[in-house]
């Protein structure tokens, strides 16, 4: 997952400024392979408050059963993990949620090339995703399958989804730092590993 959003962070930032207000984004004119060099760390080096502005724009858009596909396609184990991959995700948002999503990936990215990396421990996020786990279990009947489920057909991509909406659900509730921990943590790994963790 650490190259799915690090090409998300870079490929944006180019293009936030001319296309955040327009109706589509292009990313057909940039080089995969120079948009990846250089990009590993940039989600560590990312402020807090940029990670947090990332998961609210998230969560804002898994409120609504049609973004919320497309936002979960990108965590599938065989997703389109390229720049037009990411394209088209981004396009599926609605206009608002594609102008917060624009504008919080391009503080990340802005931010992120420019800061000192941040304190991140991983066992932090995970351990934030673990406490969020149990709250889910105990909110929503077949949480833990969907989140744990590793299946290609679409019930079990559906009940993943499910299960990532719940997800960041509770993590809304958690604090601030519990949540850029989570977040952090879950743009590194992705949720295929951390829910092979459980």
């Amino acid at each position: 997952m650490k190259p799915l959003l690090a090409a998300l962070c870079l490929f944006v930032a180019p293009v936030a400024g001319a296309q955040a207000q327009s109706s589509r984004i292009d990313l057909s004119g940039i080089d995969p392979v120079e948009v990846l060099a250089g990009a590993n760390d940039v989600l560590l080096r990312a402020p807090d408050g940029d990670i947090d502005r990332l998961f609210k724009a998230v969560h804002a858009a898994s409120r609504n059963d049609a973004e919320a596909r497309g936002l979960c396609q990108l965590f599938e184990p065989d997703a389109d993990r390229s720049l037009m991959g990411l394209q088209r995700a981004a396009n599926a948002l609605g206009e608002a949620s594609r102008v917060r999503f624009v504008e919080a990936v391009t503080a990340v990215a802005v931010n992120g090339l420019q800061g000192q990396r941040q304190a991140y421990d991983p066992a932090v996020g995970a351990q934030a995703l673990k406490a969020a786990t149990v709250t889910g279990m105990m909110l929503h009947d077949g949480f833990l399958l969907g989140l744990s489920g590793t299946g290609r057909d679409a019930a079990s991509r559906d009940a993943r989804c499910t299960a990532f909406r719940q997800l960041v659900d509770v993590l809304d509730g958690f604090s601030s730092g519990e949540r850029v921990a989570a977040t952090r943590y879950l743009l590194s790994e992705g949720l295929t590993r951390y829910g092979g963790e459980l």
